[in-house]
C-alpha cells in the first residue's frame, strides 16, 4: 500500500524524508505529504498527485532548520484521492501529527464518539480520527506514549504509523500492527519506515518490528515498547547485505525491465547453497525438521497464486503429494476448515505482509496445521510466524507489477517438489518419479540458457506489441502446467497497459468464452511442444476459424498456422515455463511501454498489499 517515514537526526530532516518517499514511489500512491515542526508550529505540507507536486510547495518553505520530519505517500482506502484526505493529518488543536498505513476498522464509531465530543474532521480518513483518538486519550494519560498506546488499544485494524508533538519537536513515534514498518539504527539518527530502500543510503542496521511494537525515537537513542503494558522490548538489529545499487534502474528505462533481466542471476542466487556437490540431492535445512506432509494447502494472493498453481503439478508430480490451492482473501473466511495431522500449509507472498495471507496463515495455526512460508523479504510477519521459512532471494523488487518474485517462488516450489520426492522416497514408485538428478541438472542450466535468450526475445516482445497495441480485449490460453502461466500474461497485460485481458485453461473456450471471439479480440496461446499439444493446435484452430488473430508461443518444431508464431528456446515440460514467462512479462512490458503507460506504478494498484 502506501509509504511512510519519519527522521530523527543531525541532518535537515525534510530532505531526507522526501529522498526517502522517492525510494517508495513503487508502492503506488495518489497523494504525498510531510510535517515538521517549525517555530513552536506543526507545518504541514501536502499534495495530490506526484511527489513533484509535493516538491513544488516544499520549494517555497523554510525546512532547513527542522531535524526531525515525517512523510507520506498515500493510497486512496477512505476518500477521494484529494489533498484534504492526503497525510499527514492533525489533531483539533494541532499538537499532534500523524502519519498512516492500513485501516481502522471501527473508525466510524470511533469518529462519531469523538464527534460528541465537539471535535471536528476536515477530511473523510481514518487516519483524522486515530490523531483525534490520541489527542483525546491524552486527556486522561498526559505521558504521550501512554495516549498513543490507549489509543491503538481501542483501534481495530490494521496499521503502521508515525507521530510526532508540537512541543517535542526533535522526537518520533512509530507503531505496527499488521502492516509493515521496520526501524533504521543510524549513527546520531534514527529511521521509521515502510521499506528498507526508504533509508538504505544512511544505514544497513535495521529492526523488524513485530506487531504491538510502539517505539520512541531522536537522534540519538530510542526505545521500544509492548503496546499491551508498555513494558520495555529489545530487538537486535539485523544488517541488511544488500545495497541501493540493486534497487536503482541501472541503466534500464524502468524498474520492470531490469527486473526481468534480472532473473537469471536470481535463479543463480536462489540454487546456491541448495544442491548437494553431487547434484543428485535438493538441500532444504529450514525443513529437515518438519515431516513430508501427506497433502498440502498453499495460500496465496495474485501472482503467488499463479506460482501456486504452476507449482501444484510439480509437487503432485515429482513429490506426489496432493496439493489444495487456495485464495487467501477467500480461505480466511471458510470457517469449517480443519486441518489433519499429517497436513502443512504453505503461503506464499512477495513481501510477507500480505494481508489476507498473513490472516490465513493465523488463522491455519489457530486450527493445528503446521505452517510453513515462502517469501523474499527477511524478518517479515510471514518469516517470523511460519514454522519454518523459505527465502526466494529475489533482492528488492521495485516495480508494482511482479517479475523476478514470480520466477523465484516458482523456482523454489520446484526445489520443493525435488526435496519432498526424497524425503517420501517409496522404492515402489521409483518408475513412475522422474530422476531428480535430471531435473536438478535442468534447473541448473536454466540461468545461463535464458541469460543468452532474453534479448532475442525483447526485440520480438517489441515487434509483436506495435502490431497488437490497439487491442482492446485479450485472450490467453494454456493447458496443465500453462494454464496458470496463461493467467499471469492477462494479469500482467491488464494492470500494466489496462487492456482487457482474460486467462482460461485452454479447453474451457468452448463452454462460453469463444462467443466473443472475432477479428479484432486476439489470443495469446501457449503452445509448446508437449504430450498436450496437438489439444492446444485445436483450440487454435477454434479461435482462428472465428476470424481470431493468434500469437502462438512455443518451443518446437510445429506446424502452427497462427498469425504470429513466437519460439522460445526449448525445456522439457513443466521447466519451459522459466521461459514461458519472462515472454508474457516483456510482451506485456513492451505493450505498456509504446502505449505511454505508467509502467512502474500503474494506476491504482500497490506494490505491498497490507489490507483486505
Amino acid at each position: 500500500m502506501c509509504g511512510i517515514i519519519g527522521y530523527a537526526g543531525c541532518r535537515p530532516a525534510v530532505p531526507v524524508v522526501t529522498e526517502g518517499l522517492h525510494r517508495l514511489e513503487y508502492r503506488g500512491y495518489d497523494s504525498a505529504g510531510v510535517a515538521f515542526v517549525r517555530d513552536r508550529s506543526f507545518c504541514v505540507i501536502r499534495a495530490k498527485g506526484r511527489l513533484s507536486a509535493l516538491e513544488e510547495k516544499l520549494a517555497a518553505v523554510q525546512t532547513a532548520t527542522s531535524t526531525c520530519a515525517m512523510g507520506h505517500t498515500r493510497w486512496a482506502t477512505h476518500g477521494v484521492p484529494a489533498e484534504r484526505n492526503a497525510h499527514p493529518h492533525c489533531s483539533n488543536d494541532n499538537s499532534l501529527a500523524i502519519v498512516h498505513n492500513g485501516i481502522i476498522e471501527n473508525f466510524q464509531e470511533l469518529k462519531a464518539e469523538l464527534a460528541e465530543k465537539g471535535y471536528v474532521f476536515h477530511s473523510e480518513t481514518d487516519t483524522e480520527v486515530l490523531v483525534n483518538l490520541i489527542a483525546e486519550c491524552r486527556k486522561d494519560e498526559p505521558e504521550l506514549l501512554r495516549a498513543f498506546a490507549a489509543a491503538l488499544r481501542r483501534a481495530h485494524g490494521a496499521y503502521a504509523v508515525c507521530l510526532m508533538e508540537r512541543n517535542a519537536p526533535d522526537t518520533f513515534y512509530a507503531a505496527r500492527m499488521s502492516a509493515p514498518l521496520i526501524f533504521g539504527v543510524g549513527t546520531g539518527e534514527n529511521f521509521a519506515a515502510s521499506d528498507i530502500p526508504a533509508f538504505l543510503h544512511y544505514t544497513r542496521k535495521v529492526i523488524f518490528l513485530d506487531d504491538g511494537d510502539i517505539v520512541q525515537a531522536t537522534a540519538k537513542e530510542y526505545n521500544m515498547f509492548r503496546l499491551e503494558d508498555l513494558e520495555p522490548v529489545a530487538h537486535e538489529p539485523q544488517t541488511v547485505l544488500w545495497d541501493m545499487q540493486a534497487a536503482q534502474k541501472s541503466g534500464y528505462k524502468h524498474y520492470m525491465l531490469k527486473e526481468i533481466f534480472e532473473q537469471p542471476r536470481v535463479m543463480t542466487e536462489a540454487l546456491a547453497g541448495r544442491i548437494s556437490e553431487q547434484g543428485d540431492t535438493v538441500l532444504l535445512p529450514e525443513l529437515d525438521n518438519l515431516p513430508a506432509p501427506a497433502r498440502l494447502y498453499i495460500v496465496a494472493c495474485g501472482t503467488s497464486w499463479h506460482s501456486a498453481l504452476w507449482g501444484r503439478h510439480l509437487l503432485e508430480d515429482w513429490a506426489r503429494v496432493p496439493v489444495q490451492v487456495e485464495l487467501a482473501s477467500e480461505f480466511r473466511h471458510r470457517d469449517n476448515f480443519l486441518f489433519k495431522k499429517d497436513e502443512m500449509v504453505l503461503v506464499i507472498s512477495q513481501s510477507g505482509e500480505t494481508a489476507d495471507t498473513l490472516a490465513a496463515l493465523r488463522i491455519a495455526k489457530e486450527r493445528g496445521a503446521t505452517v510453513i512460508g515462502l517469501c523474499n523479504v527477511i524478518g517479515s510477519s510471514i518469516a517470523r510466524e511460519a514454522a519454518a521459512v523459505l527465502y526466494t532471494r529475489a533482492g528488492p523488487e521495485i516495480s508494482v507489477a511482479s517479475t523476478k518474485a514470480m520466477c523465484s517462488q516458482m523456482l523454489m516450489l520446484a526445489l520443493l517438489a525435488l526435496y519432498w520426492q526424497a524425503r517420501r522416497h517409496n522404492p515402489d514408485e521409483s518408475s513412475r518419479c522422474p530422476p531428480r538428478r535430471q531435473w536438478i541438472s535442468a534447473l541448473v542450466s536454466l540461468p545461463p540458457m535464458l541469460g543468452d535468450a532474453l534479448s532475442a526475445m525483447h526485440e520480438t516482445a517489441r515487434r509483436l506489441s506495435r502490431k497488437y497495441a490497439q487491442a482492446r480485449n485479450f485472450f490467453y490460453l494454456g493447458r496443465g502446467h500453462c494454464f496458470p502461466l496463461a493467467l499471469e500474461g492477462a494479469l500482467k497485460l491488464k494492470e500494466l497497459s489496462y487492456i482487457h485481458a482474460e486467462g482460461y485453461a485452454a479447453g474451457e473456450m468452448k463452454h462460453g468464452p469463444i462467443a466473443l471471439i472475432d477479428s479484432a479480440f486476439p489470443t495469446f496461446a501457449i503452445a509448446l511442444d508437449d504430450p498436450l499439444f496437438p489439444k492446444t493446435k485445436s483450440n487454435i484452430m477454434e479461435v482462428q476459424a472465428r476470424q481470431g488473430k493468434v500469437i502462438a508461443l512455443t518451443n518446437g518444431e510445429t506446424d502452427l498456422a497462427a498469425d504470429d508464431v513466437w519460439t522460445i528456446p526449448r525445456l522439457p515440460s513443466p521447466l519451459a515455463g522459466f521461459v514461458v514467462l519472462p515472454a508474457l512479462q516483456l510482451f506485456s512490458y513492451e505493450m505498456a511501454d509504446y502505449l505511454g503507460k505508467d509502467v512502474d506504478q500503474p494506476r491504482n494498484l500497490a506494490k505491498s498489499v497490507t489490507v483486505e
